[in-house]
């Protein structure tokens, strides 16, 4: 048997302590190969893994009207969430004092402040979850007082949501915003780019349980909130026209009412009412029609407001004065079809003034078929007829005037009296704001500006001024509004006792669906101003398919009412004076 000769021990130990200082070696090289020379990158890495970048939203600028008043405003409401495996008992601080709260205490101080019961928190918070959502929507007081809890397992999500302080009041012009924040209608769409604002940016690290570490955040992008629109409106003044509305819209059962209050001498809109309305906070169920503005965006025949521009073109073109003689039978045979008045009568013999105070058909058609029809379409556009006004509303329409080269014996003819035409009512009521401004048509405003958070307003900009008849035509033409008033059949029920008051009522008839003929229903006005002496509002009121009226005597209440109020509510002093004779017969 042969044995092993046994190794040096000498050389076997420095064998076995090279060993080990080649691996300590290998181990303190990678140490400082993670610790220092990787470390910036396994940092990274360790972060990117617990990071996330969260869209800090602007706030939407303000809408508010032409005293400052809010119409829209934008806030943060709280969705209230739990991590249900971290909760447990806490040392916190109340009243001064430390003490150890379980979790039934906790829940206890959390339903308080939600006004739910305890049993509905302890539902939520248990198990092992790490996401649970105690509450949505919460208000910002509420949200602080949470936060004060210094529950550290609670967290937020903040959410923009969009609040209009009037409703219905003031949505077919303010418009709304869809769930995603993007506007939809209105000023909201119009104005975007002032009222939107820049979105900004964060960051925080979750732990490994998925939990949102609350002293992490990192802003890296402020957000920028949006700028204020300032409108034209008087919000108070809106509130009762739309008030005035509603309830005659109700005992008509008409299909929709609308009524604009125009400041003579700037063309300010200081109330565009209508009836029914959207209410921006719930456009959802508002019908398609109700959620638009018809003040802007719908078209129908005027019927007989627009004998008072027929009459305008006939002095201005020097064809005709207040007291031109003409005779107005009951009907009269025209190119295509038989034109009657709205009652029956006998032959009439009528100056221009009394053709208005009558409303006659005949008479207008007999008095201005002098006129050629390029030189009435002419008119017609100067006073703002078949095109949008500079407001540029979203969707706004521009009516229908059709070229009079295109117009047939029967077109010629029965424009005179608003009939082949069709026409916005914001188009009208700024029409009769150039008779009231001494015969120049300015472009309606409604937004005054974008106002920046230092108060700086920037003006929107406004479409020129535009002479439409002489100063002495515009005052003939207001001179013969007011006999309507003041001896007309309807127009009487428009006179106010303590302002003189001048306008014109029309009753016009509604095409069918298929555009052939008309129906049984009517779209009745009344547009006027006041004090004639020296005016400073003009009111346009229209119902539109009115079931239980069928002549304009449905319109002058709400036209006496909102025209009482405007002249009030802007100090304007009663009239001192009185108008003077016109030739109304011979």
């Amino acid at each position: 048997m042969t044995l092993l000769t046994p190794g040096d021990p000498r050389k076997r130990r420095r064998l076995f302590t090279a060993s080990i200082a080649v691996f300590a070696f290998f181990l303190v090289f990678r140490l400082f190969a993670y610790q220092v020379v990787d470390a910036g990158q396994i940092n990274k890495i360790s972060k990117e893994s617990r990071s996330k970048t969260r869209t800090i939203q602007a706030l939407r600028g303000d809408i508010v009207d032409a005293n400052g008043n809010v119409l829209a405003h934008s806030v943060y409401t709280y969705d209230i969430n739990a991590a249900p495996k971290n909760v447990g008992p806490i040392n916190a601080v109340r009243n001064g004092q430390d003490v150890t709260l379980t979790v039934d205490q906790q829940a206890a101080e959390i339903a308080r402040i939600l006004h739910v019961t305890k049993e509905e928190i302890l539902t939520k918070i248990s198990g092992n979850g790490v996401y649970s959502n105690l509450a949505k929507g919460v208000s910002a007081a509420k949200y602080r007082s949470l936060q004060n809890l210094q529950l550290p397992w609670l967290y937020y999500d903040p959410i923009l949501s969009r609040t209009y302080a009037e409703g219905a009041t003031t949505g077919g012009i303010v418009g709304f915003v869809g769930v995603d924040g993007l506007p939809l209608a209105g000023i909201e769409r119009q104005m975007n780019s002032c009222l939107a604002g820049v979105d900004g940016q964060e960051t925080y690290e979750r732990g490994v349980d998925g939990i949102r570490i609350p002293s992490s955040a990192v802003v890296s992008q402020r957000a920028e909130n949006g700028r204020t629109v300032q409108l034209t409106i008087d919000k108070d003044l809106q509130y009762l026209a739309q008030n005035q509305l509603y309830s005659e819209v109700h005992r008509y059962r008409a299909d929709w009412a609308t009524a604009i209050v125009i400041e003579v001498k700037t063309g300010k809109v200081l109330v565009a009412a209508e009836a029914p309305s959207v209410d921006s906070n719930d456009f959802g169920i508002a019908t398609d029609d109700s959620r638009k503005s018809r003040i802007f965006e719908t078209s129908f025949e005027p019927g007989s407001t627009m004998k008072t521009i027929t009459a305008a073109t006939l002095i201005d073109t020097g064809r005709g004065t207040p007291t031109t003689k003409t005779v107005a039978p009951y009907s009269l045979k025209i190119p295509g079809r038989v034109v009657s008045d709205s009652h029956h009568h006998p032959t009439e013999h009528l100056t221009l003034t009394g053709v208005l105070r009558d409303s006659s058909n005949t008479g207008i058609i007999n008095i201005a078929q002098g006129i050629p029809k390029q030189v009435r379409y002419d008119y017609m556009k100067k006073f703002g007829f078949g095109v949008k006004t500079s407001v540029n509303f979203p969707g706004e329409a521009s009516g229908i005037l059709r070229p009079a080269s295109l117009w047939d014996g029967t077109t010629d003819k029965v424009s005179m009296f608003g009939q082949g035409v069709a026409v916005t009512p914001i188009q009208m009521a700024m029409a009769y704001q150039a008779i009231a401004n001494k015969g120049v048509r300015l472009q309606p405003v409604l937004v005054d500006g974008c106002q920046d958070s230092s108060g700086n307003l920037t003006p929107v900009p406004v479409g020129a001024p535009t002479r439409v008849i002489s100063e002495s035509t515009a005052t003939q033409t207001l001179a013969m509004l007011e006999k309507v008033v003041e001896y007309g059949g309807i127009g009487k029920t428009a006179s106010l006792s303590e302002w003189r008051v001048a306008g014109k009522s029309g009753t016009a008839q509604i095409s069918n669906d298929n555009g052939i003929g008309y129906g049984y229903l009517h779209a009745v006005s009344f547009i006027g101003m006041a004090p004639v002496e020296d005016p400073k509002y003009v009111v346009a009121v229209t119902f539109f398919k009115p079931r239980t009226v069928s002549t304009s005597l449905g319109a002058t209440p709400s036209f006496r009412y909102i025209m009482k109020k405007a002249l009030l509510m802007g100090g304007v002093p009663p009239s001192t004076t009185k108008s003077k004779p016109i030739l109304m017969d011979w």
